[in-house]
């Protein structure tokens, strides 16, 4: 009976550790550094600062250190586009894990206003609306940045 209680109470122990290690184990994973780059502007200028930021916060952290979302929404959704001279970036960024957000609600907005589908460069996930993703990235502990 002792030494089954034992084998029991080193079994649960060991459980114990090995649950904890997992979680360890992600939390080594999960990047030291987060932020939210907001882009709600159409000046190109302002979309080109914003993809500067990211970048040398990359540069400086170290790629693997630092979480970066750029969230457009509002004029700052054309940055996204084709048509956008900042948008040339974005593809190439994606792929340096910069991830790109467009907001759903604008774009649905921009369709419903000009009757045409827009169209996104490569690399950009939709979200359901940009503000709405800030303030969830802001509740996981993502600092914020607006240029």
């Amino acid at each position: 009976m002792i030494i089954r209680t034992l084998k029991l109470t080193l079994g649960s122990a060991l459980m114990a550790l090995l649950v904890l290690a997992g979680q360890q184990a992600v939390a080594d994973s999960d990047p030291k550094h987060k932020i939210v780059i907001q882009v709600s502007t159409d000046d190109v200028r302002t979309q080109n600062i914003a993809m500067n930021n990211a970048v040398n916060l990359q540069k400086a952290l170290g790629q693997d250190n630092v979480a970066i979302e750029i969230v457009a929404y509002g004029p700052g959704l054309t940055m996204l586009t084709p048509k956008s001279p900042a948008s040339k970036r974005v593809p190439n960024l994606a792929m340096q894990d910069i991830t790109f957000s467009a907001c759903g609600n604008t774009k649905a907005k921009m369709e419903e206003k000009s009757g045409k589908k827009v169209v996104l460069v490569d690399g950009v996930r939709m979200v359901q609306a940009g503000v709405l993703r800030i303030m969830e990235l802001q509740e996981e502990g993502y600092a914020y940045v607006r240029p």
